[in-house]
């Protein structure tokens, strides 16, 4: 099961999401020592307690991240980084424009919108 799981909706087509992941993968892995190769439109990516893979698609990227144990205690920071990097290479991927804008929702925080608990009753 990931620890970390991120999507991305895009507008910049199949081979612009390929040059936005190659430009992530490579700040990301001078950042966290990843090491990556592509598997069609799949890049698998490990260093010692992190294995992950960015799908690539021609509307959207989905990210997933497994941590090792020791790792497992930072992930709320790696997930930030990954989370901000990814952001930042879509948007400044060239096409990206209005359709990128908004696509930024993770899993997290559409699960947050209709997770409120509600009392019946009053108190």
């Amino acid at each position: 099961m990931a620890d970390i799981d991120l999507r991305r909706v895009h507008g910049l087509g199949l081979a612009g999401a390929r040059k936005a992941a190659d430009a992530m993968a490579e700040k990301l892995g001078r950042k966290f020592d990843l090491k990556g190769t592509w598997d069609g439109d799949v890049l698998r990516f490990e260093r010692p307690g992190v294995t992950g893979t960015l799908t690539v698609g021609p509307k959207e990227l989905h990210l997933s991240v497994a941590l090792g144990f020791l790792l497992k205690a930072m992930k709320g920071s790696i997930e930030q980084a990954v989370r901000q990097e990814l952001d930042s290479v879509l948007a400044a991927a060239p096409g990206s424009g209005e359709k990128n804008r908004g696509a930024g929702k993770t899993k997290a925080k559409q699960q947050k919108k209709g997770s409120g608990s509600r009392k019946k009753g009053g108190s």
